[in-house]
């Protein structure tokens, strides 16, 4: 088969992508993707599969067709096949990263048969652009479960089972005729010291948002270019994962904690306005079960923001944005699966509809 360099100008990317060496550039966060057409009959990735948890898989969807890979060997170059024995025609490929930041790609090269034919994607890159901060929810973790849905996850590793393309976000995406950088992370609180990642030391999105790679499982975090991306429509889901190890916000709406975590949460708000001055932002959390003190503190937080403050010169912020799903907070003990993932996108897709086109100018 012949190799084809990841950074060859007919391939499309998406995501935030380290290309500090261009020809290796290395995929942190779901829904990665490169898009391309070619002919011949098979499709393969060269990579090296940066690995600290769970059961690493590698997606693609060919001609819309989806396809799911096993990646096996770890921390050294090696070969994944994604389709064979397709018909000999021109096809459209999507290759994207299924998972999280519980493994980094590497990828060397895609690899298609050696007579066949690299060609730039037949549609043209959107316009559209969104980007989602999140926890597993929004990195669609375990939702290909289908025989758990509405139910608790089981008590085994499911990683195989997690796939982005079928996260709320990106399909709402899609819906939207978007591009989508999904910064999230399985476990992801807003705030370092709580949450569920990289415990005991738990890491927040605080030190995951303005990054490229930021597991320190994997090695040095990387400061990402806000301007290589820039989103008209910015979705904050986060303020589930806080309430590990204790549900402050539930105990103590008033209490030092939860005063101080709606504080934070502003204060986050406020420095991505800085980033994305014209952006519509949207504040929310999911239908999985979680406490409805939560929202409540997402509500406040969003009205401190949209009013601004006129004492210390804070200008109103009318495009700061809560909003709540049919089912927010009580549809299912477990990850959502791949119907609740819909249901939710749906629902995202005809709100930011309803805030009009203009948002996209």
């Amino acid at each position: 088969m012949q190799q084809i360099t990841p950074n060859n100008p007919v391939i499309r990317t998406m995501g935030r992508i380290d290309i500090d060496v261009p020809d290796r550039p290395v995929w942190v966060f779901p829904y990665t993707q490169a898009t391309f057409r070619c002919t011949g009959t098979s499709v393969g990735v060269r990579l090296i599969n940066r690995h600290n948890y769970g059961d690493s898989t590698l997606g693609a969807v060919i001609d819309g067709v989806p396809y799911r890979a096993r990646i096996t060997e770890n921390d050294a170059e090696t070969t994944v096949m994604l389709a064979e024995h397709l018909p000999d025609i021109e096809h459209e490929v999507v290759v994207y990263k299924r998972q999280d930041g519980e493994h980094y790609l590497e990828i060397t090269g895609f690899l298609i048969d050696d007579q066949a034919r690299v060609l730039p994607p037949a549609i043209p890159a959107p316009i559209r652009r969104i980007e989602v901060y999140g926890d597993s929810v929004s990195c669609g973790e375990r939702n290909e479960a289908a025989l758990y849905t509405g139910k608790a996850d089981p008590d085994t590793d499911l990683s195989p089972y997690s796939n982005s393309w079928y996260s709320y976000a990106t399909i709402t995406a899609r819906n939207l005729g978007a591009s989508a950088n999904i910064v999230a992370q399985g476990g992801a609180s807003l705030l370092d010291g709580i949450g569920w990642f990289c415990g005991p030391d738990y890491v927040g999105m605080e030190s995951i948002w303005d990054r490229i790679e930021y597991n320190p499982f994997l090695g040095e975090t990387k400061p990402w270019d806000f301007s290589r991306y820039t989103p008209q429509v910015v979705v904050v889901a986060l303020g589930q994962n806080d309430a590990h190890p204790v549900d402050f916000m539930a105990a103590d709406y008033q209490g030092e904690q939860s005063v101080q975590w709606r504080a934070r949460y502003v204060d986050f708000l406020r420095t991505l306005r800085g980033k994305y001055l014209q952006a519509t932002i949207i504040c929310a959390t999911t239908v999985l079960q979680h406490d409805a003190s939560w929202d409540q503190a997402i509500d406040d937080a969003v009205r401190v923001v949209s009013t601004g403050d006129r004492n210390n010169g804070i200008a109103p912020d009318p495009k700061v944005h809560h909003f709540l799903y049919s089912r927010n907070g009580s549809a299912t003990p477990g990850h959502p699966r791949i119907t609740e993932h819909q249901e939710m996108a749906d629902e995202l897709t005809t709100f930011i509809e309803s805030l009009g086109p203009a948002i996209w100018d």
